[in-house]
């Protein structure tokens, strides 16, 4: 695909946005030239306003809704709301941006929306689509795509645009590492073809620096704290921006300590389970024989479209079998073993399991992150003194203070990702089933999250997490369970 629309130029001048609600700036003194055609690797602490600042150019922060703007932000000369024909945002999760059952009629959406005539449409499809390499024809149902072509197409409809301004968020967050890989591969080769400038928000800072020539890394109250060629800023600034919560290659984090354990004891009892979504053809997982134990950490491992988001809720008790059997051990409920934890009540599973979704805000119940964190331990039954002392303990431990009286659908990615990890902590429960904990973290709060997930293990409980982090299952799990591609427990 050749570029049809020249790429654009970025200028920001003391711009800052603070969100309806919040007494903090978003972003603020904010000074940043981005020349047409350079490729930028946008860094910046979890909540620094990285996702903020790719919205405000894609023209999607609207002065109507509240909130407060201070400086300047320019596209091409113009205000981004007058310029959202020359920029395209590419979102962490492709399934949010699938909107149609047909791959080809996902990619004309965005298209027939732009008043695009339609004589033109399916031509521009269809290049988008040899693009992006994608596999199939425009007809491929869009609910048979694994995460990798989900994002494939979901870039195809960003590049049918022809934008000047191309700007990737995490576009590889929720894709297994192989999966990963391949999507990486392509965007290098579109990115080379399109010529258009490119803004990339990435944690996996190793893997994207053969996308990028240029390096800006942000904080929110600071601006731009260091800009340049990326081995040039890392070879300058890489320890500091390391204590920031940067992700700088080489500084990996500081692995939790070695503590003696209590013996171990079974949890839970998965016998042959088994699963299938209403309306799908195939199992989402077939034939699993496995058993969750506490002093350890199990990383439960595959490729997108395994079924381990499902197996992580068939072992919290959220999901029944449809055939075996999913159990408690006598270690989770004294005279309640191999009894099925998916009729247990909900005030037993909150007490006994604590669960974080792969999308936090299906778990947020509350107008407040302090409430939130509340919520889980009063409904358990916990004093309320005791609540509140182990909510004050989790707020700081994950860099939440500043966030209490905030909204939690407010919060930036990896913000609601701590926050439902902390209201699952805040219960103190016998086991911890996670799905994905590290996403969206900077540096600073993976490691955070390492260090308490290991001092829960170590202190005789057990964890049972899904991970397509390869680095945190290393330095946390003491076993792995590695599903296949639609084909059960390898």
């Amino acid at each position: 695909m050749r570029q049809v629309a020249r790429p654009a130029r970025i200028e920001a001048r003391g711009w800052g946005v603070r969100h309806p609600g919040r007494r903090d700036w978003a972003l603020r003194g904010l000074d940043l030239i981005i020349q047409p055609g350079e490729r930028v690797l946008l860094l910046g602490p979890s909540g620094a306003g990285k996702s903020t600042l790719l919205a405000a150019l894609a023209g999607l922060l609207d002065p109507a809704g509240g909130g407060e703007t201070e400086g300047v932000l320019l596209v091409d000369g113009l205000d981004p709301r007058e310029t959202r024909d020359r920029t395209g945002l590419l979102f962490q999760d492709p399934e949010s941006q699938i909107v149609m059952g047909r791959a080809g009629d996902d990619v004309a959406f965005g298209l027939e929306n732009r008043c695009v005539p339609s004589d033109g449409i399916w031509a521009r499809v269809d290049a988008a689509l040899v693009a992006v390499e994608f596999p199939y024809g425009r007809e491929r149902p869009t609910h048979a795509l694994s995460g990798g072509e989900q994002q494939r197409l979901a870039l195809a409809g960003t590049l049918a645009l022809q934008p000047g301004l191309l700007m990737l968020d995490e576009p590889t967050a929720n894709l297994d590492p192989d999966g990963a890989g391949e999507v990486r591969s392509v965007l290098g080769r579109v990115v080379e073809r399109l010529g258009a400038t490119l803004i990339l928000v990435e944690h996996r800072v190793d893997e994207s620096l053969p996308l990028i020539d240029r390096v800006v890394v942000i904080a929110a109250a600071g601006g731009v704290i260091a800009d340049g060629p990326p081995g040039e800023v890392f070879r300058k600034h890489g320890a500091r921006l390391a204590d920031a919560g940067v992700w700088v290659p080489d500084h990996p984090p500081a692995p939790p300590p070695r503590r003696d354990r209590p013996a171990v004891e079974t949890l839970v009892i998965t016998e042959h389970a088994g699963f299938r979504y209403p309306g799908i053809p195939v199992d989402a997982i077939a034939n699993v024989d496995l058993s969750v134990r506490s002093s350890e950490a199990l990383a439960i491992t595959g490729p997108n479209g395994s079924g381990k988001s499902t197996l992580g809720l068939l072992i919290a008790g959220l999901l029944a079998p449809r055939i075996g059997r999913v159990v408690a051990g006598e270690a989770l409920s004294a005279g309640h073993g191999h009894e099925p934890i998916a009729a247990w009540p909900a005030r037993e599973l909150v007490r006994r399991i604590g669960t974080v979704f792969q999308d936090p805000e299906h778990q947020f119940l509350t107008g407040s992150v302090r409430e939130e964190l509340l919520l889980g331990p009063r409904r358990a039954g916990v004093a309320d003194a005791a609540a509140v002392r182990r909510a004050v303990e989790l707020l700081e431990r994950l860099r939440l203070t500043h966030l209490a009286a905030a909204n939690p659908f407010t919060l930036s990615g990896g913000e609601k990702r701590r926050l439902s990890v902390a209201t699952a902590l805040a219960t103190a429960p016998s086991l911890m089933v996670l799905d994905e904990p590290t996403f969206g973290q900077d540096r600073r709060t993976w490691g955070e999250l390492l260090h308490l997930l290991a001092a829960f293990r170590d202190s005789g409980r057990g964890i049972a997490f899904v991970t397509h982090d390869r680095a945190f299952a290393n330095a946390l799990a003491d076993r792995t369970f590695e599903l296949g591609q639609r084909s059960g427990a390898r």
